[in-house]
């Protein structure tokens, strides 16, 4: 299915909002939720899947979905398609506070590889499935999990990611080894594994998890410096509540955590 020609540009720096100019009868697929607001003439329907296999048999939409379940994503994107006779924009942000990298697809062999939930929009005519790992290691210990999401097709597709995005080039052979839950993005030459951290020291205490996460091939990778699994883990271990320590009176957690926390 050819991809929808769509124009865009990313505003802000921390926080990033995407606008999304459609032409008459063009259409934007996106994660329920991220919409920021639509012009005049722009209308969105709810529909199961990306719309890649609206004409094919029953059994390729049932696999389509069942490809989202398996995923852990929503089997539902929302489709927003100008149905007017001028242009029209629709804006899409990111739950996260970071920011919002657009790829065009057709400048990576037509596929990108990202971690799940990354995924924030794209052209009607990407295909939004799965990417299952080749070895049981990462499925157990690589943060990313077993399963990341892959788009494939010829237009553009958009991902989100936490803090500061890094971008590293690997040739062949080369080995990157990074953080667990630092993956955005790569492309569909790089091979991905688990390997221990170190010895029993660094794996206690060195703070850096058990495992971490090994790049290897040829290709691009995007990496994420603040994962929101580590933003969140920050918060509920300085919180009283979870034993840590006031970080002020007048903070809204700390608030919220005397109310429960006072004799």
């Amino acid at each position: 299915m050819i991809s929808h020609e769509i124009d865009y540009k990313i505003y802000g720096e921390s926080v990033q909002l995407l606008e999304v100019e459609l032409d008459p009868n063009e259409t934007v697929i996106a994660e329920a939720g991220t919409m920021v607001f639509m012009e005049d003439g722009i209308n969105f329907e709810t529909k199961m899947g990306d719309g890649t296999k609206a004409n094919s048999g029953f059994g390729e939409v049932v696999k389509s979905i069942l490809k989202r379940v398996i995923s852990d994503e929503s089997i539902f994107l929302t489709h927003f398609t100008n149905h007017g006779t001028l242009k029209a924009k629709v804006a899409f942000s990111s739950p996260i506070i970071g920011n919002i990298l657009g790829f065009d697809l057709t400048n990576y062999n037509n596929e990108i590889i990202c971690q799940k939930g990354a995924f924030l929009c794209a052209a009607l005519g990407t295909e939004v499935s799965i990417s299952l790992k080749s070895k049981i290691g990462p499925s157990l210990f690589g943060g990313e999990g077993f399963v990341m999401q892959k788009l494939k097709g010829d237009g553009r597709a958009f991902i989100q990611a936490g803090g500061h995005l890094i971008k590293k080039e690997l040739k062949a052979d080369e080995v990157l080894r990074i953080d667990t839950g630092c993956l955005v993005a790569m492309t569909s030459g790089i091979d991905l594994d688990i390997e221990k951290s170190g010895g029993l020291k660094n794996m206690i205490f060195g703070g850096e998890g058990l495992f971490l996460t090994t790049l290897t091939g040829s290709g691009t990778v995007w990496l994420q410096s603040s994962p929101f699994t580590r933003l969140a883990n920050a918060v509920v271990s300085s919180s009283t509540i979870a034993g840590g320590e006031s970080k002020g009176e007048g903070s809204l957690l700390g608030g919220i955590a005397d109310i429960f926390t006072d004799d």
